[in-house]
């Protein structure tokens, strides 16, 4: 544990009280100057901190950013961004691009890699992803799963169950939409990327990349998006904690992954979804093809399953878009 780290675990143990500058110093073994100069450090990144020439220091509050020493503290994983696994950048042009870089070079599974901005973020089919500092969750899980690449679909639809089961803790009611999005109320809160490295028959690693918008007001939207995306804050009312939402999505991800559950996974994936029983149009990734029909289920891979007036057809990955009722 650095000496960072130290120093805030016996301040949030303090609760409201004081710890004098030499208790900590005593106990670290170092100088009262330089806890002073940690003490400064720790303000810089944004912690409130009363000072007393009498009493010594008291933790007054913690920033809502994402670094990996508030992240970590209570959080209950075993794989996912557990061991200090949390790779965090102020400003990155892409988490995934990042994730996979480390992941290709040998990085654990479970290692995080967040941003509080992205330059260049994206999202399928390589359109851009708006990730505007400080006002939303942008970061991609690294993991490391015995399976064959065609099951790798399915951990989208992992993220996307642990995305909205999370998010119902804090009484936000959202629905999934195949493959990779979150909507409410018809409006984009969360898109899912997910991408891999395989070989014949075995998959090395997968990247599972989530954008959430979380406190972005609808005027700070770029125009062309503005009526088709949203953010929790605004089902909400006001402004969440980023923190304490991400905390939230990383053991609920955990919870799924451990499990290894995938009809399970299915089962709870269904009954958020808002795209079976629905009229849509779908761009074919595989083929190019433009066809609509009626999303009538998934199967075993996580492949949407539409009637059209040809026949049945097997989505395997496309871009699909909701009609509107007739």
């Amino acid at each position: 544990m650095t000496m960072k780290k130290k120093i805030l675990e016996m301040l949030r143990n303090a609760g409201e009280k004081f710890v004098s500058g030499e208790s900590i110093a005593d106990k670290l073994k170092v100088s009262r100057t330089a806890i002073w100069k940690h003490i400064q450090n720790l303000r810089k990144r944004g912690y409130k901190i009363t000072s007393s020439e009498r009493l010594g220091y008291k933790l007054d509050e913690t920033p809502d950013l994402l670094l990996p020493e508030i992240v970590e503290y209570g959080l209950k994983t075993e794989i996912i961004a557990a061991d200090s696994h949390i790779i965090y950048k102020n400003s990155i042009d892409s988490t995934n691009d990042l994730a996979k870089r480390l992941a290709y070079f040998g990085a654990a599974e479970g290692t995080i890699v967040v941003a509080e901005e992205q330059t260049g973020g994206k999202g399928r089919l390589e359109r851009h992803f708006f990730s505007p500092k400080e006002k939303g969750l942008w970061f991609s899980i690294i993991l490391r799963p015995h399976c064959t690449p065609k099951d790798a679909p399915k951990f989208t639809l992992l993220a996307a169950v642990a995305v909205v089961q999370a998010l119902e803790k804090f009484n936000l009611h959202a629905g999934i939409k195949w493959p990779n999005d979150i909507l409410y109320d018809g409006r984009k809160l969360v898109g899912i990327l997910t991408e891999m490295s395989a070989e014949i028959g075995h998959v090395n690693y997968i990247v599972v990349g989530i954008g959430i918008n979380v406190n972005v007001r609808r005027e700070e939207f770029p125009v062309d998006i503005r009526e088709v995306a949203a953010s929790l804050s605004e089902i909400a009312g006001e402004n969440l904690s980023r923190v304490e939402i991400f905390r939230a999505i990383l053991e609920e991800f955990d919870r799924l992954y451990i499990a290894n559950d995938f009809d399970k996974v299915f089962k709870i994936w269904k009954k958020y979804n808002i795209t079976l029983g629905a009229k849509v149009t779908v761009l074919s990734a595989e083929s190019g093809d433009i066809f609509t029909g009626t999303a009538v289920d998934i199967d075993a891979e996580g492949a949407l399953i539409v009637d059209t007036d040809c026949g049945r057809k097997i989505v395997y990955a496309g871009d699909v878009s909701i009609r509107p009722a007739e």
